[in-house]
């Protein structure tokens, strides 16, 4: 005969209180998450914050860097954003314009891997801007945060995928000069590859994260290669120049590529850094399948950031010390920067050879984009942050992992690739909208806890200690610098038109407003922002349970309930230990 322990301790027998835990939650410090078997301490961890534990932790801090590499993609990514970074200021804005960038880039990082250490949910930034935010302001800093990262995610597999297909494309016109792509060929080709990545993501956790640690694999061994090779194999020799571009132009002569200042031109390049830089955030996503959340996944963010910002470095540097013809490469027929380069500095078979490992790398992270996104899509869902939030929440019960999250994604997706249509420059706004996006949702909730927290926030075993405010404004001013300045179009007076208009402040904020009109005519009534799904009562106060109702949605996982009748208080909020 078995003995059932007490309603409202685990099987071990343990009460733990939030307060007893090192983290920032919802629930106020008093209450005592409960459950009906022995929590690991991730699970505890979790459950401080208000959540049922769903997923299977199988990712590790290796495979969670994996998937957040591969979201980075430093070749794809930065073979996709070249034209930004080279056609802006040329040489000086890719080298000493990428290192500037790197060190406010790894403030945003840090910032937001303490925030990940005390917080370590799928939710991410969108839960640490509700919990953080002023009295009466938790919801409106969670919509307006999840909205934004929201659109930064779900934008990032399209542009990642649009840039792979038309580097298979151009790949075909280099071997068959009188093949001249289509719109809708590579709209097609587009949509093929997104839904290629949707049936990778609805597979089982533990198969995504080998999917991801081989891409990763594959990512870091290309850019070690294209990094050898090119100097190594670059034919600038044969064509009367010298090995390598002078170091007094690569450093010194500031490409015209736009109609502003030299300086502003420098700081509109840092959209390739932004973007390129802008999938380090994958880990706190996927903190609630990752074992030791609480310090793997903010540690792997640091260490995706830094790896990326300095292996990124010495790409750039290769590319400013071969490159030989600038105008030639952004406007160059085959309608992609990167191709026309190695075809430019490059035999045309080791050309072939350096694209056929940029497009690879490039799919793996497109895939890494979709896992991200989904799981960024969940968490939203879980709070009812969806019309048919019921329906995208559900967990699959043969995977275990949101399947039908993934596929929401990737409908919108495809129908965002529709700007293909509409001419190279609305298509390239999503990159645009990905790098604004993803900033303003990283600094919402590290503003908050610089200028409003304080003392207030309680850091996980992951933190800066003194460094923490001093890190957080260098983060914020940085941020506060480049949205509008990422938003600015690369001409003015009267050469600027439609066909060069920079479409991101209308394709970014249109939404954003729409959200923020939801918000203030229906939203704010019913959203209150992260909802507590597993049963919790006060301390010492074994009658006092918080009771959940089953999941009514009809959803799969037998771990999901709906929130309990209370909502997320945000005075409670404010009072955090």
């Amino acid at each position: 005969m078995s003995l059932e322990p007490p309603r409202g301790y685990s099987i071990s027998g343990r009460k733990k209180s939030v307060a007893e835990e090192a983290v920032t939650s919802v629930l106020a410090g008093g209450e005592v998450p409960i459950y009906e078997r022995e929590l690991t301490s991730d699970e505890e961890t979790l459950a401080a914050l208000g959540y049922k534990p769903e997923f299977k932790r199988e990712f590790s801090l290796w495979t969670t860097f994996c998937v957040s590499f591969a979201v980075l993609g430093l070749l794809p990514s930065f073979a996709s954003t070249l034209y930004y970074g080279l056609g802006y200021a040329g040489q000086p804005g890719m080298v000493w314009g990428w290192l500037i960038a790197m060190v406010f880039i790894q403030c945003v990082a840090m910032s937001m891997a303490e925030l990940c250490s005390s917080m370590p949910t799928s939710g991410g930034l969108y839960y640490a801007s509700a919990v953080l935010a002023p009295p009466g302001y938790g919801p409106l800093a969670a919509w307006v945060t999840g909205w934004s990262n929201w659109l930064g995610q779900v934008t990032g597999a399209p542009s990642v995928d649009y840039a792979l297909s038309a580097m298979i494309l151009a790949a075909a016109s280099i071997n068959n000069p009188a093949y001249v792509p289509t719109q809708y060929q590579t709209f097609l080709l587009t949509a093929l590859i997104m839904m290629t990545h949707g049936c990778i993501s609805s597979m089982p956790t533990k198969w995504i994260a080998n999917f991801n640690s081989v891409g990763s694999t594959l990512n870091i061994i290309a850019l070690f290669i294209v990094i050898i090779m090119i100097p190594a194999g670059t034919n600038r020799q044969d064509q009367g120049l010298p090995r390598f571009v002078p170091s007094s132009e690569v450093w010194g002569d500031i490409y015209d590529g736009t109609d502003f200042p030299a300086g502003v031109a420098i700081l509109m390049s840092f959209v390739a850094v932004i973007w390129t830089m802008s999938g380090y955030d994958a880990p706190f996503h996927l903190s609630e399948e990752c074992s030791n959340a609480n310090v793997a996944a903010p540690r792997a963010i640091v260490l995706t950031s830094a790896t990326g910002g300095l292996f990124g470095w010495f790409l750039q540097l290769v590319v400013a010390y071969t490159v030989i013809d600038i105008p030639s490469i952004i406007s160059s027929d085959l309608g992609q920067p990167w191709a026309a380069y190695v075809l430019q500095v490059m035999p045309q078979k080791t050309a072939i050879a350096i694209l056929a490992l940029t497009i690879m790398c490039a799919y793996s992270m497109g895939q890494g984009c979709m896992v991200a996104a989904s799981r960024v899509t969940f968490a939203y869902a879980r709070d009812g942050c969806f019309p048919c939030s019921w329906w995208i929440k559900r967990v699959n019960k043969r995977t275990q992992t949101p399947v039908n999250a993934v596929w929401f994604n990737t409908t919108i997706g495809i129908a965002m690739t529709l700007l293909i249509f509409g001419g190279p420059v609305a298509i390239g706004a999503i990159f645009s909208i990905a790098a604004v996006a993803a900033f303003v949702a990283f600094t919402i909730p590290i503003f908050i806890r610089v200028f409003f927290v304080g003392n207030r926030f309680r850091p996980g075993p992951w933190n800066l200690g003194k460094a923490s405010i001093p890190i957080g404004c260098m983060a914020c001013a940085f941020v506060a610098l480049m949205v509008p300045i990422l938003c600015l179009p690369s001409v003015t007076g009267s050469d600027l038109n439609a066909s060069l208009m920079n479409w991101t402040c209308l394709v970014y904020g249109f939404p954003m407003l729409c959200s923020l009109i939801w918000w203030f005519v229906d939203a704010h009534k019913w959203f209150k922002g992260p909802k507590v799904n597993i049963e919790h009562q006060m301390l010492g106060r074994e009658d006092n349970i918080i009771d959940g109702k089953g999941d009514e949605s009809g959803g799969s996982s037998t771990n999901s309930i709906t929130k309990d009748p209370r909502q997320f208080d945000d005075k409670r909020a404010a009072d955090l230990a």
